[in-house]
């Protein structure tokens, strides 16, 4: 069985437990008994104590059963396949033999891996069924428990509540940790970074080259970790979109919501949208196949040298990705902006020009910078049009014609390939990340300031 069919089966009993326990209460209201609580929150009492246990054991299940049957698995293994092995021999002899139970078979295994892959399978299939059981039983008695609770003066909702507030209070700790961890990765491995790389050479240096020798015996560069080139990318290409989607983005937003008429608004919004929706590699194609040899063809009509790969066509690109960001959050913020506001600016004598200027877009600021916040994340986020169509060197340039990277670029390509974990140049990646998440937690803090700093408040 399936796990998603295991979760519609607990999904079903839920259902029929609120079905239970709202017919329950029903029952009694009809016979003249008087309820603390409406049925509704009697059955919703039985659905969550009927989900909850067995979601939460299909979660803690999951999550333990891969190791246990690997520890079984390496229990019942030959000596000679385990005695003296290192963890990394151990993890090679444990992925051989998932594959052979797979029917990934590279080679002719021997018997002891195909004995061993036959009990994996064997131990894998118990799991499967035990988690079944146990998942179905913990519904079934979540749903007997709750049943026997109810009664006239239960108070269903307040215990309803209380579950929820509960389940809400357990989310949001999970996403606190989330964040948590998050940060811990990023600053325990650029710690290591930079005990190896001093920081001054990488936040100061001029010269990116981040290859080093993978083998002991192999002759290679010793690395350079100078990321001002990487950093200054980011930031060249992140213009360039934000110079083609701010404008754009927010003249087509005031023109949709105070110019156009309802017809043209409902044909232009959704077309609009509709390139949010679009894959990024999508565009990375689009920049690649039309705009970059477009921008080459005629930068060399007029005499310019100008790269197959270039921050201008990225940028130019990417900013067309972004636009609906812009637009949407705009939309929806002028249109937020009271008619009464705008009614008394035409009763002081302002024109619609003045109106938009001097009073919709003072109020609708708030909206306005987050969207343009919003659309410089995606912006400093965006690696597949930036790969196809800027390239991968890092060039220190002001040139828009030349060829730059960005940081989540650089951070791909140093966490692919046969690099140790632990060297240098992977270890940079962190180091990359480390200096963006503090970059873009800076802007979004300044951006507040400055939203709350110039926002218009009115009664």
């Amino acid at each position: 069985m399936s796990l998603s069919l295991l979760f519609a089966i607990i999904l079903a009993l839920a259902m029929v437990g609120y079905l239970l326990g709202r017919a329950n209460a029903s029952g009694l209201k009809t016979a003249g008994k008087n309820l603390h609580s409406i049925p509704a929150y009697h059955g919703y009492y039985i659905a969550l104590w009927c989900g909850l246990p067995a979601f939460l054991l299909v979660l803690v299940w999951l999550a333990a059963q891969s190791t246990v049957v690997d520890q079984l698995l390496l229990a019942g293994l030959p000596s000679h396949m385990t005695e003296g092995a290192t963890p990394a021999r151990i993890s090679l002899v444990l992925g051989e033999i998932k594959n052979v139970a797979a029917g990934r078979v590279f080679g002719t295994p021997t018997q002891a891996v195909l004995d061993a892959a036959a009990r994996y399978q064997s131990l894998k299939d118990t799991a499967s069924l035990a988690l079944i059981a146990c998942a179905l039983a913990a519904a079934v008695g979540g749903l007997a428990f709750a049943r026997s609770r109810l009664s006239p003066d239960f108070r269903a909702r307040n215990k309803v509540d209380g579950i929820l507030r509960w389940l809400l209070i357990v989310c949001s700790i999970l996403a606190i940790l989330t964040t948590i961890g998050i940060i811990l990765s990023l600053v325990i491995e650029s710690l290591v970074f930079f005990a190896r790389v001093p920081v001054t050479e990488f936040l100061f240096g001029m010269n990116w080259s981040p290859q080093t020798p993978i083998r002991a015996d192999q002759v290679a560069s010793t690395g350079a970790f100078g990321a001002v080139p990487v950093f200054w990318g980011t930031i060249f290409i992140s213009a360039i979109a934000m110079f083609v989607a701010i404008p754009v983005g927010l003249f087509s937003a005031i023109y949709l919501v105070e110019y156009a008429d309802k017809k043209v608004r409902s044909v232009v919004k959704p077309l609009l949208e509709i390139l949010a929706g679009i894959p990024t590699i999508v565009y990375g194609f689009f920049a690649v196949l039309t705009v970059a040899p477009f921008i080459r063809e005629f930068g060399m009509s007029l005499g310019l040298d100008v790269a197959s790969n270039s921050a201008l066509a990225a940028g130019g690109v990417m900013g067309i990705m972004i636009i609906p960001f812009i637009s949407s959050f705009s939309d929806d913020a002028i249109t937020a902006v009271p008619q009464s506001m705008r009614d008394g600016a035409y009763a002081l004598g302002a024109t619609k020009a003045e109106t938009i200027r001097q009073v919709l877009l003072p109020a609708a600021l708030p909206g306005i910078v987050g969207g343009v916040l919003l659309a410089v994340s995606r912006a400093i986020g965006e690696t597949m049009i930036v790969v196809m169509a800027a390239g991968l060197t890092a060039t220190l340039t002001a040139n828009p014609l030349e060829g730059v990277t960005t940081v989540t670029v650089q951070i791909v390509t140093l966490l692919i390939g046969d690099t140790e974990f632990d060297s240098p140049k992977t270890l940079a990646a962190f180091g990359l990340g480390l200096v963006l998440f503090i970059s873009t937690l800076v802007l979004n803090i300044a951006a507040l300031q400055v939203v709350k700093r110039y926002r218009e408040r009115y009664e």
